[in-house]
C-alpha cells in the first residue's frame, strides 16, 4: 500500500475510517437556504474557510453564543465541539469578532464544490432578559482542492485527503459514505481502528477517539481528520530549528487483499516568532518535512491578514515583508500595522500594552511526482509585555488660576475610575459634582487621554508662602485606572505646582483720643488676619483669651481693638510738665514662616498733669520710667532731699507726696512754677553709665537692615550665627535739632566689663577700625521710621565673629562705644565735623578730658554666638 505521498488509490480498493472519526449523521437540509445577513455581520468565503464578521457595535456590552444550523436543529457550538467540527472564534478588546468556519466542518451541507454554512447568532446582556438573534446563510465555492490540504486555525489542526475511491464504493449505501460491509468489522460499518503515532502507536476505538476531541468528516471524495492542539497523542518536534506540533495518524481500511491502511500527518507552528520593540518577525520552514520531502518545491506562496490575502500593494502600503530563504519563509510585521491592535495589562499596577495580529500564511508545495499538498496556517501572535510608563503634563497657566493636568497617552480599553487628593478619594462622578472638569479624548490613532482641571480655590488645594508676597499652590493627586474588560487597575501619581504673586498683605492703621490707642486691622486676601497670622502689641500677643482686654472687635473686613497709653506694652518716650509722649508698637507676624507681614509705630501724646500743687500746701510729683532710660529703678528715685522717698511705686511709674515747704522746694515771688530735683541714690549693682545731665545715649540691636524693630531685654542673650550680620543703632534721647551724636571709639569684649580683655576694636577715632578683618561699615540715617532726627542717631553693622585666643575663647560678644555729643550752632565745636573726620580725630585726641560732660557711653549684649549645625 502506498502513502498519500504515492497517490493515486487503486479505485477498487475498499477502505475504513479512522477509529478516531466522529461520524456527523444529522439529517442534512435538501434545500437551498437563503441568506439573511443582518446589519454589522459580513461573511465571507476565504478558499476553504468562511468567515463571518461581527461588528462591535453589536456584540458590546453583551454575551455571545453561536449555534450550527443542522436542518431544523441547532447546536451549540462549545469549546470542545467547535474544535471538533471546525469552527473558530477571535475577538479583540472592542468586541471586533470573527468566526471562521471550514468548508468541511460537521455542520456544512456541501457538494465537494459548494458549501453552506449556516450560523445563529445569540446576543443577550445579563442585566436583561432580551435576546437578539441574528441568522447568518453563506454559500461559498471551492473547487481548487489539492491532493492533500492541512489547516492550522487557532485550536485545530485539519488534515485533507483527495479519495478516488471509484468502484470501492457500495451504490446502496447511504450519502454518508457507509462502506461495504466487513464480517471481520462490527463496531461501524467500514470502520476498523487507527495507530495514532506519539512516539510509539496508540489504538484507539471509536468512542475512546470522540472523548479524545478528535474529528472527522467523509464526503464522496474526501476524508478529513481533525485534532487539537496540545493533546497527549501529538507531538512537538524542530523543522529547520522551528518548534512544531505533529499529528501522525494511520487509518486502517478493508480491500479485497485483506486489511489496509493509509497513513495521515497534519503539522503546525507553535514557535519561530522573535520580536524587536518595532518589528515581528515569522519564520516558518521552508520545507515542512512531517508532510513533504526537501524536495518538494513551493508553487505558491501567499500572506493574508485575518483569513484574508493581501496582493503586494497591500503588502507594500502596510509595510509587510515576505521572503524566502534557504531554509525559512520568513514574514516580517511592523509593530502597531493595521490589521493588528494594541492590549492594555497592568502587571502589579503598571501599565504595559501588547500588540497583536493574526498572519495568514498559504503555500503550495509540489512534489517531484507532481503530487501537491496545499497548506494554510492562521497563526495569531501577541507581542510580550511592553511597558509604556504613563505621562502627566503640566498644562497650568498660574494667571488663569486654573490647575490643568493632561494624562496620556492609553489605549481606548483604559477608564478613568477615581482621583485621589489629600481629602479622600473620588470617583469621576464625584468629581464632577464638585465642579472639576474631568474629560477624555480619544485620538484617531486609536489612543485615549485625559484631563483633570480645577482652580486653585479648591478645598483639596494646598497653598503656602515661600516668599512674602507669594503663594505656592500644589495639587498632589493620583489618577485611578482600570482597564476593561479585566477590571485590572493601575494608577498614576503627580503632584501640580503653581505660583503666583498674588498676595494682598493686611494694613493697619490707628488714631489716638484723651486715653487710647486706636488699632485698626484691614484683612488682606490671606482670610482673617486675627487667625491668620499673630497679633503682637507692643511686647505681648493678642489671643482670644485677652482680647477682651483690649477691647477687639472685628467683622468680614478687618478687626479693631484698643490699648490705654498707660498699659504695659505702651513705651513712653518722652514727658513733659502736662503731657507724656506714648508709643504703641504693633505687628503682624507669619509664625509659620518667621515673617513680619505688616507692623505700625502709633506715637500720639496724651494728657499728664505731672506735678500738681493743692490749697493745703502739698504737692504730688509723678515721675515715669521713660524707654531711654530702660535701666532705671524707679524705687530709688529720690526728691532733693534724699530723704524724701515715693509715696507709691509702680512698674513704670512713681507717686511722690510733699509739704511745699520740705523735700528741698524753692520758691519764687511770682512764679507758678515748681521746680523739683530727681537724684538717684548709689547703687550696688552695675547700671549703663549715661551723660550728665538730661540727655541720654542708648544703643539697640535692630532685627534687619530697615532698623523698624529692635530686639528687646528679654531676647538677649541674643543668639547668632558666625559672620550673621549684627545691626547696631546707638540713639540720643532728645528733641533737640542743635546737637548730633558722633560715635568716637567702638570695640568688643567677651564680658560685661567694657574695659575687660581681649578687645577688638570696631570703630576708632570715629571711623571703622582698618584692621577689622570683618570690616565694619557705618551706614547713613536719611530718615527714622519713629520720627527721631537722623543726627541723633548712628547706626552700624558688623559681622559675628568670636574670640579664639587660648584661654580666652568665648562665645558672648558685648559691643561698648564712647560718643560725642556736639553743637552743630556752635561753629567752635571742632566735634561736629561729622563721622569719620580727621578734624573730629585731632578734637577728640585733643580736648576729650577737657570736655567729658559731652561724652557718653553706652554698651548692650550678650550676642551668643549659634552652633549653625544646630
Amino acid at each position: 500500500m502506498q502513502g498519500p505521498d504515492n497517490m493515486p488509490f487503486c479505485p477498487s480498493l475498499m477502505w475504513t475510517l479512522l477509529a478516531a472519526v466522529i461520524l456527523v449523521c444529522q439529517a442534512r437540509p435538501n434545500t437551498q437556504l437563503n441568506s439573511k445577513t443582518g446589519a454589522g455581520l459580513r461573511s465571507e468565503c476565504m478558499g476553504n474557510l468562511m468567515r463571518l464578521s461581527l461588528d462591535k457595535a453589536l456584540a458590546v456590552g453583551n454575551q455571545l453564543e453561536v449555534e450550527a444550523i443542522n436542518g431544523s436543529q441547532r447546536v451549540l457550538l462549545t469549546p470542545a465541539l467547535a474544535t471538533q467540527c471546525g469552527y473558530s472564534m477571535e475577538s479583540d478588546p472592542w468586541g471586533n469578532t470573527r468566526i471562521y468556519t471550514s468548508l468541511l466542518g460537521c455542520y456544512v451541507h456541501n457538494t465537494d464544490t459548494t458549501f453552506h454554512v449556516g450560523l445563529k447568532l445569540d446576543m443577550f446582556n445579563p442585566t436583561s432578559p432580551e435576546i437578539i438573534s441574528h441568522n447568518v446563510q453563506k454559500t461559498c465555492s471551492y473547487s481548487r482542492w489539492a491532493q492533500r490540504e492541512v489547516l492550522c486555525d487557532r485550536n485545530y489542526m485539519e488534515v485533507l485527503l483527495l479519495l478516488l475511491l471509484g468502484a470501492c464504493l457500495d451504490p446502496t449505501a447511504p450519502k454518508d459514505l457507509r462502506v461495504k460491509d466487513d464480517p471481520q468489522m462490527n463496531a461501524l460499518p467500514g470502520v476498523s481502528h487507527s495507530d495514532i503515532l506519539h512516539p510509539e502507536p496508540i489504538t484507539m476505538v471509536q468512542r475512546e477517539a470522540e472523548q479524545a476531541g478528535y474529528g472527522a468528516r467523509t464526503t464522496a471524495q474526501r476524508l478529513v481528520i481533525r485534532s487539537p492542539y496540545h493533546r497527549p497523542e501529538t507531538s512537538s518536534e524542530e523543522v529547520a530549528g522551528i518548534p512544531m506540533e505533529v499529528l501522525r495518524v494511520s487509518v486502517y481500511y478493508s480491500a479485497p487483499a485483506g486489511l489496509s491502511v493509509i497513513d495521515l500527518s497534519a503539522a503546525c507552528p507553535i514557535g519561530g516568532i522573535l520580536f524587536s520593540p518595532e518589528a515581528i518577525s515569522w519564520h516558518m520552514p521552508r520545507s515542512l518535512t512531517p508532510l513533504v520531502d526537501s524536495r518538494a518545491r513551493i508553487t505558491e506562496l501567499y500572506l493574508g491578514m485575518n483569513g484574508q490575502r493581501l496582493d503586494q500593494s497591500h503588502l507594500a502600503a502596510r509595510g509587510y515583508s515576505l521572503t524566502t530563504r534557504e531554509f525559512h519563509i520568513v514574514v516580517d510585521i511592523p509593530v502597531g500595522a493595521p490589521d493588528g491592535y494594541y492590549k492594555s495589562h497592568a502587571p502589579e499596577q503598571q501599565y504595559h500594552v501588547t500588540f497583536s495580529v493574526e498572519p495568514m500564511l498559504e503555500v503550495l508545495w509540489k512534489a517531484s511526482n507532481g503530487q501537491e499538498t496545499r497548506y494554510k496556517v492562521l497563526f495569531p501572535i501577541t507581542t510580550p509585555l511592553m511597558a509604556r510608563p504613563p505621562q502627566a503634563y503640566d498644562q497650568t497657566v498660574a494667571e488663569s488660576r486654573v490647575f490643568s493636568l493632561l494624562a496620556g497617552t492609553f489605549l481606548q480599553d483604559v477608564e478613568l475610575k477615581n482621583i485621589t487628593f489629600l481629602s479622600g478619594t473620588f470617583s469621576v462622578e464625584e468629581c464632577v459634582k464638585r465642579g472639576f472638569k474631568v474629560l477624555h479624548q480619544d485620538h484617531p490613532n486609536g489612543t485615549r487621554s485625559f484631563s483633570v482641571q480645577l482652580g486653585f480655590d479648591e478645598d483639596v488645594v494646598r497653598r503656602r508662602n515661600p516668599e512674602l508676597l507669594v503663594t505656592l499652590y500644589s495639587l498632589p493627586l493620583t489618577l485611578g485606572f482600570m482597564i476593561l474588560p479585566e477590571l485590572s487597575p493601575f494608577s498614576l501619581s503627580v503632584e501640580l505646582v503653581a505660583s503666583l504673586y498674588d498676595v494682598v498683605l493686611p494694613s493697619l492703621s490707628g488714631d489716638c483720643d484723651q486715653e487710647m490707642f486706636d488699632i485698626t486691622v484691614a484683612y488682606g486676601n490671606q482670610g482673617s488676619n486675627f487667625e491668620t497670622f499673630e497679633t503682637r502689641v507692643g511686647s505681648r500677643t493678642l489671643t482670644a483669651e485677652n482680647a477682651g482686654q483690649y477691647y477687639f472687635r472685628e467683622n468680614a473686613t478687618h478687626f479693631a481693638f484698643s490699648v490705654p497709653y498707660s498699659a504695659l506694652n505702651t513705651a513712653f518716650e518722652i514727658l513733659t510738665s502736662d503731657s507724656v509722649r506714648a508709643r504703641l508698637d504693633v505687628l503682624l507676624w507669619d509664625p509659620t514662616n518667621k515673617w513680619p507681614v505688616g507692623d505700625l509705630s502709633l506715637i500720639c501724646y496724651f494728657p499728664l498733669i505731672t506735678i500738681q500743687c493743692f490749697p493745703n500746701g502739698s504737692v504730688s510729683a509723678v515721675a515715669l520710667k521713660l524707654e531711654s532710660v530702660p535701666k532705671l529703678q524707679l524705687d530709688r528715685l529720690r526728691l532733693r532731699d534724699r530723704s524724701c522717698r515715693p509715696l507709691l511705686t509702680s512698674e513704670r511709674s512713681v507717686l511722690f507726696s510733699f509739704t511745699v515747704d520740705s523735700c528741698g522746694t524753692s520758691r519764687k515771688v511770682m512764679d507758678r512754677s515748681v521746680v523739683v530735683g530727681f537724684g538717684l541714690s548709689p547703687s550696688g549693682t552695675p547700671a549703663a553709665e549715661v551723660g550728665n545731665g538730661q540727655l541720654d545715649v542708648h544703643m539697640t540691636i535692630a532685627k534687619d537692615s530697615s532698623y523698624s524693630w529692635s530686639y528687646g531685654p528679654e531676647d538677649f542673650p541674643l543668639p547668632k550665627f558666625l559672620q550673621e550680620p549684627v545691626f547696631v543703632e546707638v540713639g540720643l534721647s532728645s528733641s533737640d535739632p542743635r546737637l548730633e551724636l558722633l560715635l568716637q571709639d567702638c570695640w568688643a569684649t567677651n564680658s560685661p566689663d567694657r574695659s575687660s580683655v581681649p578687645r577688638w576694636d570696631l570703630i576708632v577715632d570715629t571711623c571703622a577700625n582698618p584692621e577689622d578683618l570683618y570690616l565694619t561699615e557705618l551706614l547713613p540715617v536719611l530718615s527714622d521710621v519713629r520720627g527721631r532726627l537722623p543726627a541723633h542717631i548712628k547706626r552700624f553693622v558688623i559681622k559675628m565673629f568670636t574670640f579664639t585666643q587660648a584661654s580666652m575663647r568665648s562665645d558672648q560678644i558685648h559691643i561698648h562705644c564712647d560718643t560725642v555729643i556736639c553743637n552743630t550752632n556752635d561753629r567752635t565745636d571742632g566735634a561736629c565735623k561729622g563721622q569719620c573726620s580727621n578734624t573730629q580725630k585731632s578734637w577728640s585726641q585733643g580736648r576729650e578730658r577737657s570736655d567729658q560732660g559731652r561724652l557718653a557711653q553706652t554698651s548692650s549684649g550678650p550676642l551668643l554666638m549659634q552652633n549653625e549645625a544646630n
